[in-house]
């Protein structure tokens, strides 16, 4: 009787899984960020989406936890922004927070983009704007990065990404604290990002289960 192959086994080290809403700027951010600081790992899994707005996306990353082979201790996020106010009213970014928290989705999040992020990286403050081209012409982002393009991949050195996680929670803390009262969620706070939480939680998955 012939012998029975072993099944592969599969690494069933918990994995992050990121869903972007972008298929350039915040994939080619995080991907170059987990190159240079965790080369070759296979624990945190960045996919770019077409899914332009916070619902559909946050809906794709439910799906894929709602898998059977997903193993329990896998975590999920999801990175996307503020969108425009009349396309995308208060009461949608509501919903699509509502549903990331009932199935244990995070959320890396930008108002009014993801530039804001970027910026942080070069100075300590970003202009109230009320679009992403708004916020490049104001912010002068061509001033720190001459050839800065959504397409373009760019690696961020540590020292920047370190000013930048600084500069954020300075930012997001000003941002409160001249905001009106009543506003008490993140896509009313402009500007905002907290996209220092995930790469804080990147980190420590990765030493977490390396």
């Amino acid at each position: 009787m012939p012998k029975k192959q072993k099944r592969q086994q599969r690494d069933l080290k918990p994995r992050l899984h990121i869903f972007c809403e972008g298929e350039k700027t915040e994939p080619n951010y995080l991907n170059g960020y987990i190159e240079r600081c965790f080369p070759g790992t296979k624990l945190t899994l960045v996919r770019a989406t077409k899914k332009n707005t916070p619902i559909p996306l946050v809906e794709e990353a439910i799906a894929e936890k709602s898998r059977r082979d997903i193993p329990e201790e896998d975590q999920f996020w999801v990175v996307y922004d503020r969108e425009s106010s009349i396309n995308y009213p208060d009461a949608l970014h509501a919903e699509a927070r509502d549903k990331a928290k009932a199935n244990g989705i995070k959320i890396a999040f930008s108002n009014v983009c993801f530039e804001v992020w970027l910026l942080l990286h070069f100075q300590e403050t970003v202009p109230n704007c009320d679009s992403c081209a708004d916020l490049c012409k104001r912010s002068l982002l061509k001033k720190h990065i001459p050839d800065y393009d959504k397409g373009v991949k760019r690696n961020y050195t540590a020292a920047e990404v370190s000013m930048a996680r600084k500069n954020a929670v300075k930012l997001n803390k000003q941002t409160k604290a001249g905001a009106d009262a009543s506003w008490t969620k993140p896509y009313q706070w402009n500007p905002y990002t907290n996209v220092h939480e995930l790469l804080d939680e990147m980190d420590a998955h990765e030493k977490r289960y390396s």
